[in-house]
């Protein structure tokens, strides 16, 4: 399957995915329609619990989805068999947010970026062959090679998670807050590691992340979520210079800047928490926190309006 001239590599539609609960259905993600085109990076956000992990998840189909497509390079992937899914692992691969937890403490670090080429049965000789390639790619020195990942710090932890990631040489990652748990300046070098690596491999992201400040030094295009449905979609750098949805716009106030002045002190006008994701009212789900909703925002639940210039935004007041 090739990638036609502007079509998407991976697009869906209508994903959704719920949980049932003892109170009723969970809405963790709500009629999702998305598209990355290949080489690019899709940078998702918003606070936990908004449903971003479950959307990359079911994306891999790691977990199933409820309903909607997911189109990879034109095909629907939503009904393959197991058998299909294993070839697509070859191509979909995720990075999880700690390293540590994703890793098996009894192995070292050569047989955990060998882990996913013995499940291919790639032969031992070229096994060792690749690991020490990746290893490279990713900067971990061979001296670690015998290492447990308890004696290894965040960062290298880290590399190793994408080192196993990238042996099979896959298309696409789902990068599920990859540098959420690491120190700033680590932050910096896996990011800078992470476009390096798309650029030299023709990698595809879904970047997950609630740090705007991180998704807007990575993504070409940003979508930020909200008690999982989209509430804006836009290349990074329009939606940085003209958020549109009152939410976005609060993120964005809401990133640290080094700013001492007493009178400069972060203001935060979000009101109360995240509404219950179960069985959610047919309103507006960002309403009960909003200072601009009206009647009409109680009424019915916005969907993605086209603004122009690639963006989309769900509201009942913009574009009013």
């Amino acid at each position: 399957m090739e990638v036609r001239s502007g079509s998407p590599l991976l697009q869906t539609k209508g994903l959704t995915k719920y949980f049932k609960t003892s109170r009723g259905m969970l809405h963790a993600v709500d009629h999702v329609d998305l598209q990355i085109q290949a080489q690019k990076t899709l940078g998702v956000v918003g606070e936990s619990g908004c449903g971003k992990s479950t959307l990359g998840r079911t994306i891999l189909r790691l977990i199933q989805p409820t309903d909607g497509s997911i189109l990879y390079r034109g095909e629907d992937i939503v009904h393959y068999s197991t058998a299909r899914m294993r070839e697509m692992r070859r191509k979909m691969q995720i990075i999880f947010q700690d390293p540590y937890a994703s890793l098996d403490p009894r192995k070292t670090v050569k047989d955990l970026i060998a882990d996913p080429l013995k499940v291919y049965k790639t032969p031992k000789s070229r096994r060792d062959e690749l690991v020490g390639q990746m290893m490279e790619t990713v900067g971990l020195a061979e001296r670690f090679a015998q290492t447990y990942p308890h004696e290894l710090d965040g960062g290298r932890r880290q590399r190793i998670g994408i080192a196993r990631a990238l042996v099979l040489h896959p298309e696409f990652i789902v990068c599920d807050e990859p540098v959420s748990a690491l120190d700033v300046s680590i932050q910096a070098q896996i990011l800078n590691l992470l476009m390096d690596l798309q650029e030299s491999h023709g990698l595809t992201y879904l970047f997950i992340t609630h740090d705007l400040s991180v998704v807007r030094h990575i993504s070409d295009e940003i979508m930020v979520m909200y008690l999982g449905v989209v509430v804006e979609r836009a290349p990074s750098k329009e939606l940085f210079s003209s958020p549109l949805h009152p939410y976005t716009k609060e993120l964005i106030r809401a990133i640290p800047m080094p700013d001492l002045d007493p009178a400069h002190r972060l203001v935060n006008s979000l009101r109360g928490e995240v509404s219950d994701p179960i069985e959610p009212s047919a309103s507006c789900r960002f309403a009960p926190r909003c200072n601009y909703c009206t009647a009409v925002c109680h009424s019915s639940q916005p969907t993605l309006k086209d603004m122009g210039n690639g963006h989309f935004v769900a509201c009942a007041l913009c574009g009013a």
